[in-house]
């Protein structure tokens, strides 16, 4: 199919900004040179050129996409009940419409356990103990890495890494240097600890889900991550300041019942793990059943308070302890719902307008185009590589959605491939990945963009050396068709 220089240019941007396997069903038209098709590349186009402008224009990120989703669909609906066509838009709509319910339903319950072990305390008591020890500036460096390495693959890497920024920005207050190195580390980390879990990251929360890697075969892409991240934290080791700052006494006493909502938590993962690998059911199944079990245990909290309370006060006024009985006096009973108010719901409105936007593009035959495109004329490993490159621009969850949605033809090594590329290559700049926006924020005026940028060269050779450990160890999958 011959298009123009300027069609081919918009269809790569729109490629790198797309959704989902099974979203790329194309309609029974191919309207890919028509001006309906034009007409929603440039809706797509101008929308996500607001999403990326958030932080200047302060416009949260769901509204643009959400507009634009809704006008290409319109325009679809409206072009084919004009060819008498009237339920192939129907269909495709309600089609995708499926998929993202069972990802948003997913995302829900995890972010909801994530928010209550946040109530609980169960990370600030982390923080506390990590300040108390007084490390020494190189020990911080390493063990806040390492922590986020490992915490991702559970917690995911964006909560991961604004709880080791929390810990660095106490222990180095002031220290701008020290900051952005820390946080450049941990960002690099909670990445590559990500990519390696389905729960570390919602691109590989995806593939997983899309059935392209199961459960245990994400775990063949632990050392390549590992890689990723140790190399270039040695180089940056050695730029850490050979210092000790003074411990900061924090006292954090968990709240009843954290280290049991933790214990669901887990149970929860291996409910939704079990359901897809032995019954062959979508994982949201045994992600709602765990919040059923957190309704239960929160039920069992409400009811038990009062005479918990009775008790600690009784306890606090024989020590006689002001202090704690001002603290028991303002307790609030657990609510398991006021933590699903507390997800990110702009997020998952995002997930919605993107879902659906490229749901009506690839209706309209941009994704089975742009397949060709790349993957037919390039090599899936040389595609895989670049476009981990450009998630460091675009962030990595549209490039995921992107390649999910083509569904190219490639071996199962390749599959492990993007999901590495698409995962740690968003460290390469600070905009790059939900971790390293966040820590900008969180770490306003000590890490910066630029801050990060000085490092892209020693990441990029922890990204290559990542990519080659993997073709080297899991070069038998590269024989394997998913």
């Amino acid at each position: 199919m011959k298009i123009n220089g300027l069609l081919l240019l918009c269809c790569a941007w729109v490629m790198l900004l797309i959704p989902y396997p099974s979203l790329a069903a194309q309609g029974s038209l191919d309207l890919t040179n028509s001006t309906l098709g034009f007409v929603c590349i440039v809706i797509f186009v101008m929308a996500y050129t607001l999403v990326m402008l958030e932080e200047k224009i302060h416009m949260r990120k769901s509204k643009p996409v959400l507009v634009a989703a809704g006008v290409i669909w319109l325009l679809i609906g409206a072009y084919y009940v004009n060819q008498g066509q009237t339920d192939v838009t129907e269909h495709a709509f309600r089609h995708n419409l499926l998929e993202f319910a069972e990802l948003m339903l997913f995302l829900l319950v995890a972010m909801t356990y994530i928010n209550a072990l946040e109530e609980r305390r169960l990370f600030d008591a982390l923080r506390a103990w990590m300040i108390q020890k007084g490390f020494s500036y190189k020990n911080l460096f390493w063990i806040t890495g390492f922590l986020s390495f490992f915490i991702s693959p559970i917690a995911d890497n964006l909560t991961t890494a604004l709880l080791m920024c929390a810990v660095v920005m106490k222990v180095a207050e002031g220290d701008k240097e020290f900051i952005n190195l820390s946080c450049i580390n941990i960002v690099v980390a909670a990445n590559a600890g990500g990519a390696f879990s389905p729960f570390g990251d919602i691109t590989t929360l995806m593939v997983w889900q899309a059935g392209m890697v199961h459960f245990s075969e994400f775990l063949v892409l632990f050392v390549p991550s590992l890689v990723n991240y140790v190399v270039p934290a040695l180089v940056m080791s050695y730029f850490v300041a050979d210092k000790k700052p003074s411990a900061v006494y924090e006292r954090v006493e968990l709240k009843r019942g954290a280290l049991r909502i933790l214990t669901l938590f887990l149970l929860t993962v291996a409910t939704a793990v079990l359901a897809h690998s032995l019954l062959h059911l979508p994982p949201v199944l045994g992600m709602m059943m765990g919040l059923g079990y957190l309704q239960f245990f929160g039920y069992f909290l409400r009811m038990t308070l009062p005479g918990s309370l009775a008790r600690k006060r009784a306890m606090a006024q024989r020590e006689g302890d002001k202090e704690r009985l001002e603290k028991l006096g303002s307790v609030v009973p657990f609510d398991v719902f006021s933590k699903v108010s507390r997800a990110e719901w702009d997020t998952l409105l995002f997930f919605y307008g993107i879902v659906m936007c490229v749901g009506g593009l690839g209706f309209l035959g941009y994704l089975s185009l742009m397949s060709e495109v790349l993957y037919g004329e390039w090599s899936a490993t040389y595609a895989n590589v670049l476009l981990g490159v450009i998630s460091a621009v675009i962030d990595n969850i549209p490039v995921m959605f992107a390649v999910l949605s083509m569904q190219p033809e490639m071996s199962h090594g390749h599959w492990l491939l993007i999901t590495l590329t698409a995962g740690v290559g968003g460290s390469l700049l600070s905009i790059g990945s939900a971790a390293g926006v966040a820590l900008m924020g969180q770490a306003r005026g000590y890490y910066t963009f630029m801050g990060h940028l000085k490092w892209a060269p020693v990441i990029l050779i922890g990204y290559i050396a990542s990519i080659l450990c993997h073709l080297w160890l899991n070069k038998s999958a590269f024989d394997v068709f998913g």
